[in-house]
C-alpha cells in the first residue's frame, strides 16, 4: 500500500528523533564521564597535596600515582557511583608529617581516619569549615598538638569524633554541643584544661563519652543526666572535684561508669542504684565519704565494682551479696569496719575479692567458698582480722592468690593448705602465726611467692620446700626459726629472692646455694651462721644483693665473688672475716653499696675501686692500711664514704673533689697527714665531715663555710693551726662543731652566733684567746659547750644563761676568765655539769647556781671567789670550792665574823627585821647559857672540894705537849682523809679510818 507523503514525513521525523536521542544520550554519558573524571581528577590533585605533606617510611602510598585509578589507591574509598572520594583510611600506616589542609577540599568525604600514626602539628580548622558530609573523624593515637578547632562544631553530620591519645591542649570547645548527631566522643589522654562544657549535654544521641586522662577540672555537669542514650562514661584520671551528680541516676542506659582517680567528694549517690543496666562501676581513688549505699545491691547486671582508695566508712552492706553476676569486688583502702558479711557465699561468680587496708574485724567467714569455687584472688591484708587460720579457705580450690598479711591471725599454718593446688602466691606476713612450717607446703607445686615474715614461727625450714621448683620469692625474715638452712633449697631452681633476716639459723651456709642460677637477692643478716662463706655463691651470676651482716662468719671473702658482675650491694659487716680483699673484686663494675665494717680485713682497699657507680662505701673498724686510693675519686656519684678506725696513712686524695654528690665523709681514727686538699671545696653537698684522731695539719680552710648543709664537723685530735675561720658562721645547719685538741689560736669568731641549730660545741685544748663572744646567746639549741684549756679572757657572758637547753656540760675551766659568776647561770635548769675551775673569777657564788636542781657535778675550784657560800651549796663536796681562800660556809669552814664583815652582806640576805630578831635571840641565849654555866661550875667546885678532903689517893696525870706542827692540818691531810673515807664507804668496810694523827685543842 502506497504511503502518503505525510506518513513518509512522519516516519522520517521519527527516525531523525531516534537518532537525536541516541546522540543526546551519548552526549549525556560523555558529560557524566567528564564530570566524574573531573571530580576524581580534582580529588586526586588534593590527595597529591596530602601525600606531599606526609613521610611514608613503609611505602603505603606508593600506588598514589597518575597511572593508577584514584579509587584503587591505598586507603581511598569512592562512592558507589564513582562520582567522588568518600573515605580515606590510613590508620596504622606509620605515617608522619602534618594533616594537610588540602583534605578540606575533598568535600565528598564521609570518613577520615588517620589514627595510630605519627602525625604532628594542629588539626586544620578548614576540616570543620568544608567537610559538611563528614560522619567519622578519627585522629586518635598521634602527636597532634595545639587546640581543638571550634570549627569542628560545623560538622553537622558527624557521628564519631575520636581525638584521644594526642598532645592537644586548651579547653574543649563549646561548639561541640552543636553536633546533634554525635554518638561517640572520645578526646581523653590529652593535655586539655578547664571544665567539661555543659553544652555537650545537648548531644542527646551520645552513646560513648570518653574524657579520661585529659587533665580536666571542675565538676561533672549535672546536665549529663539528660543523656538518656549514654552507655559508656569514662572520666578517669582527671582533676574533677565536687560530688557525683544525683542526676546521673537518670541515665538508665548506662552500662559503664568510670570516674576513678579524681578528687570527687561527698557521698556515693544512692540514685546510682537505679542504673539497672550498669555492669562496671569504677569510682576508685577519690575522696568520697559516708557509707556504701545499700541500693547498689539492686544492680543485678554488675560484674565489676571498684570503690578502693576513698574515705568510705561503716559496715559492708549485706545487700552487695545480691550482685549474683559480680566477678570483681574491690573495697580496699577505705575506713570500713565491722565483719566480712557471711552472705558473700551467694556471689557465685566472684573471682576477685579485695577488702585490704580497712578496719575489718572478726574471723574470716567459714562460708566464703561454701557454694562456689570460682574465687581465684582473695586479698584481706591490712585489717584487724583475728582468729586462727580458717580451715574454710582450704575449700577454695581455685584460689590462685591469697593475701592475709598485716592482720591479727594466730595459731599454726594448716597442714592441709596444700589442697590449694592452684595457689601461686601466699602472703601471711605480719601476723602472730606460731608453730613450725608445715612440710606439706612443699606440695604447692606452682607456688611462686611464699611470704611469711614477721610472725612467731619456730623450728627449722622443712627440707620439703626444696620441691617448689616454681618458687621465686621466699621471705621468712623476722621470725624465730632456727636450725640449719637445708641444702634442699638449692633445688628451688626458680628462686630469685631469699630473705631470712632476723632469725636464729645456725651452722654454715649450704654449699648448694650455688645452684640457684636465677638468684638476685640474698639476705641472711642477723642470724647465728658461722663458718666460711661458700665459694659456690660466686656461681650465682644473677646476684645483685648479698647481705650476710651480723653473723659469725669467718675466713676470707671468696675470690669467686669477682665473677658476680651484676652485683650492686655487698653487705658483710659485723662478722669475723679476715684477710685481704680478693683482687678480682675490681671487676665488679656495678657495685653501688658496700659495707664491710667491723671485721678483721686488712691490706689495701684498691679492689673495691673498680666501680664508678659506688654510692656508699663503709669499711669502718677493720685493719686496712696503705694510702687511700685516688681511684675512689672516679666514683663521682659516691654519697657516703666511711673509712674510719683503720690504719690508713698518707694524705686525703685531691681526687675526692670529683665526688660532687658526697654528703658524708668519715676518715676518723687513722694516721692521715697533710692538709685538707683545696679540691674538697667542690663537695658542697657535704653534711657530715669527720676527720677526728688523725695528724692532719694546716689551717682550717675558709671554704668549709660554703658547705651550707653541713650538719657535723669533727676535726678533733689533729694538728690544725691558725685561727678559726669566721666563714664557719655560714654553716647554719651545723649540729656538732668539734675542733678540740688542736693547735688553734686567736679569738672565737662572733659569727659562731649564726649557728642557731648547734647542739654541741667543742673547742677545748687549743690556744684560743680573747673573750667569749656574747653572740653565743643565739645558739639556743646548745646542750653541750666546752671551751676549757685555752687562754680565754674577760668575763663570762651573762647571755650564756639564756641558752636554756644546755644540759650535758658547760666547761669553761682552765682559762683566764675574770669577773663574777653571772647569776643568770641559775637559769640553766637542765645543766648536769658546770666546770668553771682554774680561772680568775672573783666575787661571791650566786645563790642561783646552788639552786640548779639537775646539776650532778660542780667545780668552781682555784679561782678568787669569796664570801659565804649559799646554803644550797652544802650538798656539794668541799673539793668543788677548794682553792678559793675567801670562801667559807658549808661544805667549807664556817665563816668567822671578820670574814662575814669583810665580804659584806650577801645579796638577797635576811631582812632587817629578821636580823634584829636573830640578834635578840642570840643575846638572850648567851645570858641563859652564862647562868647555866655558873650553876654547873658551882656544883663541880663542891664535888671537887669534897673529893680533895676525903680521898687518900693521888691522881697521876700524863703530861703531853702539842706543837704547832701537830695542831696544823695541811691540804694534803684533808685530801688523804677524804679519799680514805670515800674508799671505805665504796668498799663497805667497817674498819676504823686512819685519819692523820694530829689533834687540835681550841
Amino acid at each position: 500500500m502506497k504511503r502518503s507523503y505525510t506518513e513518509i514525513c512522519l516516519e522520517d521525523f521519527r527516525a531523525m528523533m531516534r537518532n537525536h536521542c541516541k546522540y543526546w544520550m551519548v552526549i549525556m554519558v560523555l558529560v557524566s564521564i567528564y564530570e566524574v573524571a573531573n571530580a576524581l581528577s580534582e580529588n586526586a590533585k588534593w590527595l597529591f597535596h596530602v601525600k606531599h605533606d606526609l613521610q611514608d617510611p613503609s611505602g603505603v602510598l606508593e600506588n598514589w600515582s597518575e597511572g593508577t585509578s584514584i579509587c584503587d589507591w591505598t586507603g581511598v574509598s569512592c562512592s558507589p557511583d564513582g562520582f567522588g572520594v568518600v573515605g580515606l583510611n590510613l590508620s596504622g600506616s606509620k605515617l608522619s608529617g602534618i594533616i594537610s589542609p588540602a583534605l578540606a577540599n575533598i568535600q565528598s568525604l564521609r570518613i577520615l581516619d588517620l589514627s595510630s600514626n605519627n602525625m604532628r602539628g594542629p588539626i586544620p580548622p578548614q576540616l570543620g569549615n568544608n567537610l559538611h558530609d563528614l560522619e567519622i573523624l578519627s585522629l586518635f593515637e598521634n602527636y597532634l598538638n595545639d587546640t581543638i578547632p571550634p570549627s569542628l562544631g560545623d560538622l553537622s553530620n558527624l557521628s564519631e569524633l575520636l581525638l584521644y591519645s594526642n598532645d592537644l591542649s586548651g579547653t574543649i570547645p563549646r561548639e561541640i554541643g552543636l553536633l546533634k548527631k554525635l554518638k561517640v566522643l572520645r578526646i581523653g589522654d590529652n593535655r586539655l584544661t578547664g571544665p567539661i562544657p555543659e553544652e555537650i549535654s545537648k548531644c542527646r544521641e551520645l552513646r560513648v563519652l570518653g574524657f579520661a586522662s585529659a587533665s580536666l577540672n571542675g565538676s561533672i555537669p549535672r546536665t549529663f543526666g539528660r543523656l538518656l542514650q549514654l552507655k559508656f562514661l569514662n572520666l578517669q584520671d582527671n582533676f574533677l572535684s565536687s560530688s557525683i551528680p544525683v542526676e546521673l541516676g537518670n541515665c538508665k542506659s548506662l552500662e559503664r561508669f568510670a570516674v576513678a582517680r579524681n578528687d570527687l567528694q561527698g557521698a556515693i549517690p544512692s540514685a546510682l542504684g537505679k542504673l539497672k543496666m550498669l555492669q562496671i562501676l569504677n569510682i576508685a581513688n577519690n575522696s568520697l565519704s559516708g557509707h556504701i549505699p545499700p541500693e547498689l545491691g539492686r544492680l543485678q547486671s554488675m560484674i565489676y565494682l571498684n570503690l578502693l582508695g576513698n574515705h568510705l566508712d561503716g559496715e559492708i552492706p549485706k545487700e552487695l551479696s545480691e550482685l549474683w553476676q559480680l566477678q570483681t569486688l574491690d573495697l580496699s583502702a577505705n575506713n570500713l569496719s565491722g565483719t566480712i558479711p557471711g552472705t558473700f557465699d551467694r556471689l557465685e561468680n566472684l573471682q576477685f575479692l579485695v577488702l585490704s587496708e580497712n578496719s575489718l574485724v572478726g574471723p574470716i567467714p567459714n562460708t566464703l567458698c561454701a557454694k562456689s569455687k570460682t574465687l581465684q584472688h582473695l586479698f584481706l591484708a591490712g585489717n584487724n582480722i583475728s582468729g586462727i587460720f580458717p580451715q574454710a579457705l582450704t575449700h577454695c580450690s581455685n584460689l590462685q592468690q591469697l593475701d592475709l598479711s598485716n592482720n591479727a591471725l594466730y595459731g599454726p599454718i594448716p597442714t592441709n593448705l596444700d589442697s590449694l593446688r592452684s595457689l601461686s602466691d601466699l602472703y601471711l606476713h605480719n601476723n602472730s602465726l606460731t608453730g613450725s612450717l608445715p612440710p606439706e607446703l612443699g606440695n604447692l607445686s606452682i607456688l611462686e611467692t611464699l611470704s611469711l615474715y614477721h610472725n612467731l614461727l619456730t623450728g627449722a625450714i622443712p627440707p620439703e620446700l626444696g620441691k617448689l621448683k616454681n618458687l621465686n620469692l621466699l621471705f621468712l625474715y623476722e621470725n624465730q626459726l632456727s636450725g640449719n638452712i637445708p641444702i634442699e633449697l638449692g633445688d628451688c631452681s626458680s628462686l630469685t629472692e631469699i630473705d631470712f633476716f632476723g632469725n636464729h639459723f645456725t651452722g654454715s651456709m649450704p654449699i648448694t646455694v650455688g645452684r640457684l642460677k636465677n638468684l638476685t637477692f640474698l639476705d641472711l643478716r642477723q642470724n647465728d651462721l658461722d663458718g666460711e662463706i661458700p665459694p659456690s655463691l660466686g656461681h650465682c651470676k644473677m646476684l645483685q644483693v648479698i647481705d650476710l651482716a651480723d653473723n659469725k662468719l669467718s675466713g676470707t671473702i671468696p675470690p669467686t665473688f669477682g665473677m658476680l658482675e651484676g652485683l650492686r650491694m655487698l653487705v658483710l659487716y659485723n662478722n669475723s672475716l679476715e684477710g685481704l680483699l680478693p683482687r678480682d673484686l675490681i671487676n665488679l663494675k656495678n657495685l653501688t653499696n658496700v659495707n664491710l665494717s667491723n671485721n678483721k680485713l686488712n691490706g689495701s682497699i684498691i679492689p673495691l675501686c673498680g666501680s664508678s657507680f659506688l654510692r656508699t662505701l663503709d669499711l669502718t673498724n677493720n685493719s686496712f692500711s696503705g694510702e687511700i686510693p685516688s681511684q675512689l675519686g672516679d666514683s663521682r656519684g659516691l654519697r657516703r664514704l666511711r673509712l674510719g678506725r683503720n690504719g690508713l696513712n698518707g694524705s686525703i686524695p685531691k681526687q675526692f673533689g670529683q665526688m660532687l654528690e658526697l654528703n658524708l665523709l668519715d676518715l676518723s681514727w687513722n694516721n692521715l697527714t697533710g692538709v685538707l686538699p683545696a679540691e674538697l671545696a667542690k663537695c658542697t653537698q657535704l653534711d657530715h665531715l669527720d676527720l677526728n684522731m688523725n695528724h692532719i695539719s694546716g689551717a682550717i680552710p675558709a671554704w668549709i663555710g660554703d658547705f651550707r648543709g653541713l650538719g657535723e664537723l669533727k676535726l678533733s685530735f689533729n694538728e690544725f693551726n691558725g685561727t678559726i675561720p669566721s666563714q664557719l658562721g655560714n654553716c647554719t645547719s651545723l649540729l656538732i662543731l668539734a675542733l678540740d685538741n688542736n693547735k688553734l689560736w686567736g679569738n672565737l669568731p662572733s659569727q659562731l652566733g649564726n649557728l642557731v641549730a648547734l647542739n654541741v660545741l667543742y673547742m677545748q685544748k687549743n690556744n684560743l684567746s680573747g673573750p667569749i663572744p656574747s653572740s653565743i646567746k643565739s645558739c639556743k639549741k646548745l646542750y653541750d659547750l666546752r671551751l676549757s684549756d685555752n687562754s680565754l679572757t674577760g668575763s663570762i657572758p651573762t647571755e650564756i644563761g639564756s641558752i636554756s637547753n644546755l644540759q650535758v656540760m658547760l666547761d669553761l675551766s682552765d682559762n683566764f676568765l675574770s669577773g663574777s659568776i653571772p647569776s643568770s647561770l641559775g637559769d640553766l635548769m637542765m645543766l648536769e655539769v658546770l666546770n668553771l675551775s682554774n680561772n680568775q673569777l672573783s666575787g661571791q657564788v650566786p645563790d642561783e647556781v646552788g639552786d640548779l636542781r639537775s646539776l650532778d657535778e660542780l667545780n668552781l675550784s682555784n679561782n678568787f671567789l669569796q664570801g659565804q657560800l649559799p646554803l644550797s651549796a652544802s650538798k656539794w663536796h668541799w673539793i668543788s670550792f677548794v682553792g678559793n681562800p675567801g670562801l667559807c660556809g658549808k661544805p667549807l669552814d664556817p665563816c668567822s665574823q671578820a670574814s662575814l664583815e669583810s665580804s659584806g652582806s650577801r645579796r638577797n640576805q635576811l631582812t632587817k627585821g629578821a636580823v634584829a630578831g636573830i640578834s635578840v635571840a642570840i643575846v638572850l641565849g648567851l645570858i641563859l647559857l652564862g647562868i647555866i654555866m655558873f650553876v654547873v661550875l658551882l656544883k663541880i667546885y663542891a664535888i671537887w672540894a669534897k673529893a680533895v678532903s676525903s680521898s687518900s689517893s693521888v691522881y697521876h696525870g700524863q703530861d703531853f705537849e702539842l706543837s704547832n706542827e701537830e695542831c696544823r692540818w695541811t691540804f694534803e691531810d684533808i685530801v688523804e682523809a677524804t679519799h680514805k673515807t670515800r674508799d671505805a664507804y665504796s668498799t663497805g668496810s667497817s674498819e676504823s679510818h686512819n685519819f692523820p694523827k694530829r689533834i687540835c685543842i681550841c
